[in-house]
């Protein structure tokens, strides 16, 4: 067996395990990462980038339909048609860029990648193939993978999400089994693309990790482009059709050329023998403190396999801290908060608390909103759907949490996440004077209307 030494190893590529190592290497820690897979992780191959893509095809498919009909903007062309394995490719040369591109950052900072599939031993030793790594510090960052559910089996017209971005043709129809935001994603481009959509959402109403009023819009806009929304039911099998169950115990058949089984992701813990390391556990996920350290010492997770929430640009903060961390410095994750953002039409994001969480945490908040219809950036974007939602504390107007529903707002994530984090109040955004015509007005406005005086409303 051949054997190796090194500072650092990382088991996982994707944004936590790659930045960790982008960092580390910038700080000569002597590093090593395996992947088994292709660098980049879910994100990347066939998660947030993909998925972007594809939502881009759709809306672009979806305008140029609208145009052929009846556009208010004057523009008319002939009913298109759609080329899904020539957009397919152009996602996938988007894919192969990135990918590439993360494995030349790794190489100019030294960092040696193995590709192949770890195998704990211990907390200092981890094989992969024949191959023994000795380490003073392991970091684990292997994700998470989709839920399935055992009455619905990957395989077949029955698909994940990993499928659903790789389409050989356009359905006729789809079920999109899971109303939250990787379905609704991907349930939406496939309307736009000419499927038949219809979604089964256990809970009452479509995201329902999103308060009632933010994705009101987006229930609207479903409706609009005609999915067919079936709240309250729950799947009870497959045999050709859909079979569900309604709110009032009857079954339903649901024909269907596809099912995309969108429920959720959960830690990656399986298939690499991190039962050797016996770490305290946080329900599926890993255990960690605010430095991202497991109950072993000189051991890390992060991303996705210390829970939720699961998104990218947290396993990549974390990755960057414990880099840090190993070469000696200071650091903490204490992030104020991090956005959340569903990539719908419109877009939501949230970032810090809601008016519910506020209330929750005992605090006494201004809650206060300005809608896109009086903002004339939005109009003409054809879009005067959603707001902007500013939730400030009342006896300093310290700024606690933003939200935002509409076309585009994915781009404000980062204005919110800054004001936060540098303690913002109402004041200091309704005196910075925002450019004119943006979507970025309705943010001073805001919190303009939360001081009692909204200029444009």
């Amino acid at each position: 067996m051949q054997s190796l030494n090194t500072t650092l190893l990382i088991i996982g590529g994707g944004p936590g395990g790659y930045v960790t190592a982008i960092r580390a290497g910038q700080l000569g820690i002597p590093t090593i990462l395996v992947e088994g897979q292709s660098l980049g992780g879910t994100c990347l191959n066939i998660g947030c980038i993909p998925s972007k893509a594809l939502i881009h095809v759709a809306e672009q498919f979806h305008q140029t339909q609208h145009h052929s009909q009846d556009s208010a903007l004057g523009i008319s062309v002939s009913a298109p048609t759609l080329d899904i394995t020539k957009s397919v490719e152009w996602k996938d040369g988007i894919v192969d860029r990135l990918t590439t591109g993360v494995a030349a950052l790794l190489k100019k900072n030294k960092v040696q990648v193995i590709n192949g599939w770890a195998k704990v031993i211990d907390g200092k030793t981890v094989d992969v193939g024949d191959t023994r790594i000795q380490c003073e510090h392991l970091v684990l960052a292997t994700g998470s993978t989709s839920v399935n559910l055992p009455i619905l089996p990957i395989g077949g017209p029955i698909i994940s999400s990993t499928e659903a971005l790789a389409p050989k043709s356009v359905p006729k129809r789809l079920v999109v089994v899971g109303g939250g935001y990787i379905g609704l994603e991907l349930g939406i481009a496939y309307r736009k693309l000419g499927a038949d959509v219809s979604v089964v959402e256990a809970q009452d109403r479509i995201l329902p990790a999103y308060d009632a009023e933010l994705t009101q819009p987006v229930h609207d806009a479903l409706k609009q482009l005609g999915v067919k929304l079936y709240l309250q039911h729950s799947v009870l099998g497959f045999d050709g059709t859909l079979q569900v169950r309604d709110p009032e115990g009857e079954t339903l058949n649901l024909e269907t050329d596809q099912v995309l089984v969108a429920v959720g992701r959960k830690p990656n813990t399986q298939g690499w023998n991190l039962e050797a390391l016996n770490l305290d556990m946080n329900g599926s996920a890993i255990k960690i403190d605010n430095r991202c350290q497991t109950s072993m010492r000189n051991v890390y997770a992060i991303g996705d396999l210390s829970g939720e929430p699961m998104l990218a640009h947290r396993a990549m903060a974390q990755g960057e801290m414990v880099a840090e961390l190993i070469s000696g410095k200071t650091r903490e994750f204490n992030p104020t908060a991090i956005a959340a953002v569903c990539f719908t039409d419109p877009e939501l994001v949230v970032v810090g608390k809601t008016p519910d969480e506020a209330k929750a945490a005992g605090l006494d908040c201004i809650v206060s909103s300005f809608p896109f219809a009086a903002n004339g950036r939005a109009m003409t974007l054809e879009s005067k759907s959603g707001f902007v939602r500013v939730v400030a504390r009342r006896d300093n107007h310290v700024i606690v949490g933003w939200q935002a529903v509409g076309v585009g707002v994915s781009e404000l994530s980062t204005a919110f996440a800054q004001s936060l984090e540098m303690g913002a109040r109402l004041e200091d955004i309704g005196g910075t004077i925002h450019a004119h015509p943006t979507l970025g007005e309705a943010v001073q406005e805001a919190a303009l209307r939360a001081l009692g005086h909204a200029l444009h409303l």
